[in-house]
């Protein structure tokens, strides 16, 4: 039996009810969270109820809970669950008005919704042989910073992935790398690891702050900028990250391997053996640094 959270009230997920008239279920006004958990242990959670409060300040929704009792909801969740490893959602909605109406309700009563699933990590095929993706204009709003669950969008980009058989959409708005449609993508040239720059236009995951991290404490040169859409097709890698996925290599780009653009230059790291359309040696080095880090770190608190 999967325990869900719903106002105040801890119920199995089939016993859940919502008002039909909930400005959530009618508009899709209100924001989320997900919080990864190794050995039931949230990861970074005063990080995602930052997150969580942030979002909540962008749609003009007072927050329903404290810090502490978010972090008595998530406990309890996580306590309950039958995983060790596992991923907490977490939802607020304005909450039920009595009459469809755009507009904010005179008297908010927000929904208030948690939810406990298996976190389910890449399989050792993917992580060794990389994932294909395909690029498409991001057409998203300009409010991407926000985690809403107002995720249309972003749910008819990811299809595009799906029809084509790939893992992930790669988006572009006006020849700048954005992110994916459920994940944040990093380049790899010469030897640079190069991260789209925090702005509205992108939701930045606290796995992207790991990679920096990461790289930061382990010698890997980075930056922090604009990615041009010719950058991306001539990079030596391309990785995907997101809470479940980790750091994936994306080896193939709209049917095109990456690091087959022909601007790798003698020394660099596609010089070095690894052949174009396979995980590169500096994805291995961050694929081996981020499981070192999930060990040592995330399932120890």
């Amino acid at each position: 039996m999967t325990t869900a959270y719903l106002n105040g009230e801890f119920l199995p997920l089939a016993e859940a009810r919502v008002s039909p008239m909930d400005r959530g279920f009618l508009f899709g006004d209100g924001i989320y969270e997900v919080i990864p958990v190794y050995s039931r242990r949230p990861f970074r959670l005063d990080e995602h109820l930052a997150r969580l409060q942030r979002s909540l300040d962008a749609i003009r929704l007072a927050n329903p809970l404290t810090p502490d009792a978010w972090r008595a909801l998530v406990g309890r969740l996580v306590a309950e669950a039958e995983w060790n490893d596992q991923s907490v959602y977490l939802q607020v909605t304005r909450g039920p008005m009595a009459v469809r109406n755009h507009a904010f309700p005179a008297t908010v009563t927000p929904t208030v919704f948690g939810l406990v699933e298996a976190l389910v990590t890449p399989a050792a095929e993917l992580c060794e042989k990389g994932v294909a993706a395909v690029s498409a204009p991001d057409f998203r709003w300009l409010r991407c910073n926000i985690k809403s669950t107002s995720l249309l969008a972003n749910c008819l980009l990811r299809q595009i992935a799906v029809d084509a058989g790939c893992a992930e959409t790669l988006l572009l708005r006006d020849g700048i790398l954005a992110e994916g449609s459920a994940s944040n993508i990093f380049v790899v040239r010469n030897g640079v690891l190069l991260a789209p720059q925090k702005n509205h236009l992108m939701l930045t995951g606290i796995t992207y702050d790991v990679v920096l991290e990461l790289a930061a404490a382990h010698g890997l040169p980075s930056e922090v900028r604009d990615i041009t859409d010719a950058e991306v097709r001539a990079a030596d890698e391309l990785w995907l990250t997101s809470s479940t996925k980790e750091v994936l290599a994306i080896v193939e780009l709209d049917g095109q391997k990456v690091g087959a653009g022909g601007t790798a230059l003698a020394g660099s790291p596609r010089d070095m053996g690894t052949a174009a359309g396979l995980p590169g040696p500096i994805f291995k080095q961050m694929y081996g640094w981020y499981q070192d880090f999930k060990r040592d770190v995330m399932r120890c608190g």
